[in-house]
């Protein structure tokens, strides 16, 4: 007879977003069992993240979300309660960061919105940019453009200024970060299986049965999909999703490693990132004098959605590491791009206008943390503390749909209206539909 595994809740999925439920629902009191195809925890999408923290998004909620977030990952073992000496944890490091000035991303709405939720920033026109940050061309060479048109390399007589925010940063290392949540949560009494693919999702008397590839079965009232790429083949195989007016597609992306140009930084001070959709691409330091440079999906470029996650080719290719790093040595003159491409490739769970899914489904006891990927790491403390919440208020039958739940964030005291984050939202018009939301 097969084994069934029994819990209070189960989630599927142990990325970064997925310990961090586990995390906060086992906090919470529930016993919590964590369902992962993969060999570990963040072995997925979220080892291919840039693990950028940073605070500028095309709502009040995604900002005020990001800001009570860096707090978490600025007290990451007092968050964890996990004691630094025994447990290697992440590091965060603070850089700052550059936004750089486009059209499709409105000046005065963003400068209200950082200032509704209290994130410092100043705004520097391009005098000042050159002054403060010399490596950086305030170039205007907008609309984006293949870098093997002849009008990519145009001299141009137009700048950019840029919003600065000084507390931006990054994490060192994303894997270990959900693997640090993911021991946060165990040695709060969750179970964790890994290379354990669900094949099978029925509701049964009010009880989630999920059936396992190698013959096993998990039972438990709760479900939380946070299964990131697979997420939506997952709610296809519970019957799940017909309500959702957001849908999610998985998306092939690559995050390229140079070395940073000469004299922008040290690890004791590291350059400061720079995010330009102007020229299509973002990037960040990063230990030892790297540079990590990755893509804002500029138009010009094809996007490489896939039916299945499990049908990528993991490998970089030569012409993305060609369209990013040189979009990147564009806007650092002193980049310099080596033959040898160096990266990595990962699968993003990205929703229809950039922006993740927090929420119930109207299958009972059925929830959801998707459309998580390209934005949402530096988010995904606080997105266990959404889901955690969201839950138990649905479990002891409040209406989320018709009352969203309201979050206070614990650092910053900001109200977040939970609603933004629906199942049955508008289409966000506001996003730029690229990796910075």
């Amino acid at each position: 007879m097969s084994e069934t595994l029994t819990a209070d809740a189960i989630v599927v999925g142990s990325g970064v977003i997925g310990s961090a439920v586990a995390y906060e629902l086992a906090r919470g009191g529930r016993d919590v069992l964590v369902l992962d195809k993969g060999a570990g925890a963040g072995f997925g999408s979220t080892s291919a993240s840039s693990a950028v923290i940073r605070f500028l998004y095309s709502t009040y909620d995604t900002v005020a979300t990001s800001w009570e977030a860096k707090f978490m990952w600025e007290r990451w073992a007092e968050h964890l309660d996990l004691d630094p000496a025994e447990v290697a944890l992440a590091r965060f490091h603070r850089t700052g960061a550059l936004h750089l000035d486009v059209p499709i991303v409105p000046l005065e709405p963003s400068l209200e919105r950082l200032t509704a939720a209290g994130v410092p920033f100043t705004y520097l026109g391009p005098d000042e940019i050159s002054a403060r940050f010399p490596h950086v061309d305030v170039g205007s060479y907008w609309p984006n453009k293949p870098i093997t048109d002849d009008a990519f390399w145009a001299d141009t007589s137009a700048s950019l200024g840029a919003i600065y925010t000084p507390d931006a940063g990054y994490m060192d290392d994303p894997r270990l970060a959900a693997d640090n949540l993911a021991e946060a949560a165990r040695r709060r009494g969750a179970r964790t299986v890994y290379r354990a693919e669900v094949v099978s999702a029925d509701r049964v008397r009010d009880i989630w049965r999920l059936g396992l590839a190698d013959g096993r079965s998990a039972e438990a009232p709760v479900v939380v999909n946070a299964a990131g790429p697979w997420s939506g083949g997952f709610n296809r195989l519970a019957g799940v999703g017909e309500e959702f007016t957001i849908g999610v597609r998985p998306l092939r992306q690559e995050v390229h490693q140079v070395s940073q140009p000469p004299g922008y930084g040290t690890d004791e001070a590291p350059g400061v990132a720079v995010f330009d959709i102007d020229l299509g691409t973002y990037m960040r330091p990063g230990p030892a004098g790297a540079w990590v440079v990755g893509g804002t999906e500029p138009e010009c470029d094809p996007f490489e959605w896939l039916d299945s996650p499990d049908e990528v080719d993991a490998h970089v290719t030569r012409e993305r590491y060609d369209a990013q790093v040189t979009r990147a040595a564009r806007r650092l003159p002193e980049l310099r791009v080596p033959n040898q491409p160096a990266g990595v490739v990962g699968v993003y769970d990205v929703a229809d206008d950039w922006t993740p899914i927090y929420d119930r489904t109207d299958a009972d006891g059925f929830y959801v943390a998707m459309g998580t990927s390209g934005n949402q790491f530096k988010n995904a403390p606080i997105a266990g503390r959404f889901l955690a919440a969201i839950v138990a208020a649905v479990e002891d039958g409040h209406d989320h749909d018709t009352d969203p739940v309201i979050y206070t964030g614990e650092h910053s005291g900001l109200k977040i209206d939970l609603g933004a984050f629906s199942r049955k939202r508008p289409v966000n018009d506001a996003t730029t539909r690229t990796v910075l939301g």
